[in-house]
């Protein structure tokens, strides 16, 4: 079971992202972009989830629905985000190996190109 915490220390390993906010809830961005937001209580009400904290990370839109074929249970998505390429994942159920890895890809999707050159090369 991961916590906001472990997105925390993973996150904040890749070059420049910073803890911040996003619509009221705890976030990490990268030079002022979005990385990855926590939902707030807006969002799960309005789509009835309740038995887990959920992230949102970006992911290329073609890979969207190979990434949930793959992890089903662990990765969802709920109509406000059908067309847009993020996927939502249940921290009760996912493995930190794959949280680090999904957070280090929503990472290359929005970090300048000089970051990501800087992660390739460290």
């Amino acid at each position: 079971m991961a916590t906001f915490d472990d997105v925390l220390r993973l996150g904040t390993a890749l070059p420049e992202v910073i803890e911040s906010t996003s619509y009221g809830t705890p976030a990490l961005k990268v030079r002022k972009k979005l990385v990855c937001r926590m939902w707030g209580e807006r969002e799960y009400n309005r789509d009835s989830v309740h038995d887990t904290e959920v992230l949102v990370l970006f992911c290329e839109l073609e890979m969207k629905q190979v990434l949930l074929d793959n992890h089903p249970g662990v990765l969802f998505t709920v109509p406000h985000y059908d067309g847009y390429g993020a996927v939502l994942v249940r921290l009760a159920d996912v493995d930190l190996d794959d949280l680090a890895d999904w957070l280090e890809d929503s990472y290359r999707l929005r970090a300048p190109v000089t970051l990501v050159r800087q992660l390739d090369a460290d």
